[in-house]
């Protein structure tokens, strides 16, 4: 059973709070995210009832047959890149992770004490 919209939606806050990436102005980017997964969905049922070869034959208006690549397998790839895009921008990916973790970290280096401390030791 495929997965809602909604349901796609609960998944993903679950996975970016659990690490620690969540923030409630995200919602639109979880939206767009969940709506490119239930689509994904869809396209990869279409494409398995349509035969689940990447290529197919063509006859063009002139009625030549040609090799083309299944158009249900081209909306999976851009549905592929498009949910790549938004894990990346959210943080669920290991290096968008990293990325995040990275700059926290350097944001926190500097605290209003040790600020106070360095002056005072100057």
């Amino acid at each position: 059973m495929q997965k809602t919209q909604k349901q796609y939606e609960n998944d993903i806050i679950k996975k970016m709070k659990a690490l620690r990436v969540y923030k409630p102005e995200f919602e639109h980017a979880i939206t767009g995210l969940a709506k490119a997964l239930v689509m994904q969905d869809s396209s990869e049922e279409l494409f398995y009832k349509s035969g689940g070869q990447i290529m197919i034959k063509h006859t063009n208006k002139a009625g030549a047959t040609n090799a083309a690549k299944n158009p249900f397998y081209l909306a999976l790839e851009t549905l592929r890149q498009d949910i790549i895009v938004y894990l990346r921008e959210l943080g669920l990916t290991p290096s968008a992770l990293k990325r995040i973790n990275e700059s926290s970290l350097k944001q926190r280096s500097a605290s209003p004490l040790s600020d106070a401390l360095a002056k005072l030791g100057k």
